[in-house]
């Protein structure tokens, strides 16, 4: 399957990607790392409201083949939760990067996405030559 790496999403090295939009930071997991877990089977996310610190962990993906915990690239409070993805693991799969993704933070003040790879770095990194 052909992996899709679009240019407006920055990607952290445990496979998050993140999308800027209006001031917030919209985060999911690469169409790579899904596609590697397998069919997903449930999806945990922490509540709206829930302030954490760059690196902690915001939900689990369980799959047939593993569970995987999901990391915050940047230090922030979840505005959004998308209860979408948690009644229904599928969209996560089928659309990963459109109505996939997980949750939505304001980040704190000091962050910078020039700290994440850009789509051709993150490329290059999990797809062979």
């Amino acid at each position: 399957m052909p992996y899709k790496f679009p240019n407006y999403l920055k990607y952290a090295d445990t496979h998050e990607y993140v999308q800027q939009e209006d001031g917030l930071l919209k985060i999911g997991v690469s169409e790579f790392a899904i596609d590697q877990l397998g069919d997903i089977v449930f999806v945990e996310i922490v509540e709206k409201g829930t302030p954490l610190k760059k690196g902690e962990t915001f939900g689990t993906i369980e799959s047939v083949k593993a569970v995987e915990e999901v990391y915050l690239p940047f230090s922030g409070e979840v505005v959004f939760v998308n209860e979408g993805v948690i009644e229904n693991p599928e969209i996560l799969q089928n659309d990963p990067i459109g109505d996939g993704w997980l949750v939505i933070i304001k980040p704190e003040s000091n962050f910078s996405l020039d700290e994440l790879m850009n789509s051709d770095e993150y490329k290059s990194k999990v797809v062979p030559n």
